[in-house]
């Protein structure tokens, strides 16, 4: 005798529950947008820009935006692995003269050694590595902190930059290199102009973006940036779960050397010859990019991205101000009040991300 399957029971109706969980969902989305490390950066961006777009006509113009990422990404650069080695809770005061140094290696050794500005181009990635390895190294083999360390790489460079530059060239400025076999190739690749719409944009942008996408991919889908993150959080208890710390640290410092490296070969390649002097101060410029986008000067939180944008930030006040024809002057005052203000946010928006964990 056969017996006949039971009907298969009808799909339930959407219950009111369903909705509730779409509207959990969408808030729980818009929890996760207000928890990102560099929201408050974005929001801080849009209103700069907005203000000069309200206070100089000339702002909006391509041209103007064209010189706006220029600026930003000459600090970009630099602020995109000085934020990764924020996140992962320590400094480098060296950065600023460490694309100075870059610099005069490349010039004078190919000066002095009549090489093609290539061979140049390619000590100096070795000599500023090998600068960032020293310091990932003495960081982790000793007790003072990167904030000693560091400055002390930055006084022995700023004298080696100056020492260095008089003993071989006579003078502070290093000998032009323009007529040298390589130049006009190297400086394709480190300080030409690409033209898009009839508007100038400077490859050193492209650079900027290029370092944004690595570094973000590194931090939100590597094995190494969840060691950057642990590293910054707390360095025992990363220890404690197998991370190779020392390891993590001296590639974060190498990264900073690189970042110089490409930085200190735009500047060589953009006027030919560089003083010995410069770049003094400019290491405390990437940290403020940092922090308004959205790094912690306690590390473990950050993003390249919010970095970014910092330099974004720094480049549309810096070239803002020229375009209102306000007296510069008060450049650093604006300045100090974004920082203050990107670190009263991005605060709240820790205390907010800790809160809801």
């Amino acid at each position: 005798m056969s017996t006949t399957a039971p009907a298969p029971a009808p799909a339930p109706a959407p219950s009111p529950d369903t909705k509730a969980d779409e509207r959990l969902l969408e808030t729980s989305r818009l929890r996760k947008l207000m928890n990102r490390p560099e929201l408050g950066s974005v929001v801080g961006a849009i209103a700069v820009f907005v203000f000069f777009a309200l206070f100089a006509d000339s702002f909006v113009r391509a041209a103007s935006l064209s010189t706006v990422l220029y600026a930003s990404s000459t600090i970009g650069i630099m602020a995109v692995p000085v934020a990764l080695l924020m996140i992962g809770g320590e400094f480098d005061l060296s950065a600023g003269v460490m694309v100075t140094s870059s610099a005069l290696i490349s010039s004078m050794f190919s000066y002095q050694m009549t090489a093609n500005v290539w061979v140049g181009v390619f000590v100096s990635l070795l000599v500023t590595l090998a600068i960032g390895v020293f310091n990932g190294v003495m960081l982790t083999r000793t007790d003072p902190p990167s904030f000693i360390i560091t400055l002390g790489t930055f006084l022995m460079l700023t004298g080696m930059n100056l020492g260095f530059t008089k003993l071989i060239s006579g003078t502070v400025s290093t000998k032009s290199i323009s007529d040298m076999e390589g130049f006009s190739s190297a400086k394709d690749v480190f300080a030409s102009t690409i033209t898009i719409g009839g508007v100038d944009f400077k490859i050193t942008i492209l650079w900027w973006l290029a370092l944004v996408v690595v570094a973000t991919w590194i931090l939100l889908r590597t094995r190494v940036g969840n060691w950057i993150y642990a590293v910054g959080g707390g360095e025992e208890a990363a220890r404690a779960v197998g991370v190779p710390v020392d390891k993590t640290k001296i590639g974060l410092y190498m990264g900073v050397s690189f970042g110089a490296w490409i930085s200190g070969q735009h500047l060589l390649f953009s006027f030919d010859v560089v003083q010995s002097g410069e770049g003094v101060g400019n290491e405390l410029i990437y940290i403020i990019a940092a922090v308004i986008g959205g790094c912690l000067i306690t590390g473990g939180y950050g993003s390249a991205v919010g970095a970014a944008v910092g330099a974004l930030i720094f480049g549309m006040v810096s070239k803002g101000i020229v375009f209102a024809e306000w007296n510069p002057d008060w450049f650093k005052f604006f300045l100090g009040v974004m920082l203050l203000l990107a670190t009263l946010l991005n605060h709240w928006v820790r205390k907010r991300a800790e809160a809801t964990k």
